[in-house]
């Protein structure tokens, strides 16, 4: 008889968490989801699987160790994926006690739940290529960490439990040092899905302008829901380790801009315009990831790179707002992933 893996989520209606959450119900998961009890309804990301049989939802807060602790009694998990977090950089800025709460010590919240349990839980932690800050690129694995804000100093302190209680209590815990990863369900307020989405409006004669920060600032840039295949690649390996995740490209955000407005027939030059409210006191100037581990103990390589992603975004805000998209970004999804497990948007 065939015994169904359970797994726990949290932060399961962000980006990751909707696409890691249709993955492991495609693989057969019993699938539990962390939510924060709100005034409001954000279920948006996982609407459309939201009555599937295999999926349970609960409310928590990674703030809440005595919750957290009875959520991983009460489901017994074999693992856990810990996404949850204030994850906009700018935004630790303003407020660094709650992204410091959420992000570090909820994750040792969770580590020390597992340890108390005695369960064989494998445990994979949502690691940032924020950490790196300072560090020139590329980075790997055994690049010096030099978080530049709060939010990376949160996923350092993080990153450093998850080894000590690997190391210390042999539990099965993994981070997953992560480089951007983007796709149609990116939050609003990530400058990659708040330039297609003014672009979209821009094309439909909704939105005149678009304001942004730092145009100079590189980064690597993947599509999210490779991501979540190597998050999942991860705890089913036989030992638990840390690997840096990303397409091994560089490429600036005004670049992204750029092509993104060129795609439609746009010069991005006439729509957009600075403003110093969105830069942040201390700028991460280049980000480019080393995989060479995941290559070669996971066998994993990224499918979609940077001006992939860019058509694959445009297309689907183009759709969203009543347009008709260009199309090319479609036709790549349906040639490259013909049996996806994720829906389109």
């Amino acid at each position: 008889m065939l015994i169904m893996k359970k797994a726990l989520i949290t932060g399961i209606t962000g980006q990751d968490g909707s696409y890691l959450t249709e993955l492991l119900l495609a693989n057969g998961y019993e699938v539990h989801g962390i939510l924060r009890r709100s005034s409001t309804f954000n279920t948006a990301r996982i609407d459309h699987i939201y009555h599937h049989h295999n999926l349970h939802l609960h409310h928590g807060d990674l703030t809440d160790g005595e919750q957290t602790s009875a959520l991983i009694y009460n489901i017994q998990p074999d693992e856990i994926y810990n996404l949850g977090a204030q994850s906009h950089v700018r935004v630790s800025f303003d407020m660094p006690e709650f992204t410091t709460n959420v992000v570090a010590l909820g994750t040792t919240r969770i580590l020390e739940s597992i340890r108390r349990s005695q369960n064989n839980i494998k445990f994979y932690q949502a690691s940032s290529s924020e950490m790196f800050g300072a560090s020139p690129a590329p980075q790997n694995e055994d690049t010096p960490f030099a978080p530049r804000s709060p939010y990376a100093c949160a996923k350092t302190y993080a990153y450093w439990m998850v080894k000590n209680y690997r190391e210390g209590y042999k539990i099965f815990a993994s981070n997953g040092i992560l480089f951007n990863h983007e796709s149609p369900r990116r939050g609003e307020t990530f400058v990659t899905r708040k330039v297609t989405m003014a672009l979209a409006s821009i094309l439909a004669n909704k939105q005149e302008r678009l304001c942004l920060g730092n145009l100079e600032s590189k980064r690597d840039w993947g599509f999210a829901p490779e991501y979540v295949q190597v998050m999942w690649d991860i705890l089913q390996s036989e030992a638990s380790g840390d690997f840096v995740i990303g397409t091994g490209e560089t490429h600036s955000v005004k670049e992204f801009v750029e092509l993104a407005f060129e795609y439609v027939g746009l010069d991005y030059e006439k729509y957009v315009e600075i403003n110093p409210r969105y830069f942040r006191p201390t700028e991460v100037e280049d980000l480019a990831a080393d995989f060479k581990k995941a290559e070669t103990e996971l066998k994993w390589t990224p499918k979609v790179k940077f001006k992939d992603l860019i058509k694959i975004m445009v297309d689907a805000d183009m759709r969203k707002i009543g347009l008709e998209s260009v199309g090319e970004g479609d036709e790549l999804l349906e040639k490259k992933f013909p049996n996806r497990y994720w829906s389109l948007d």
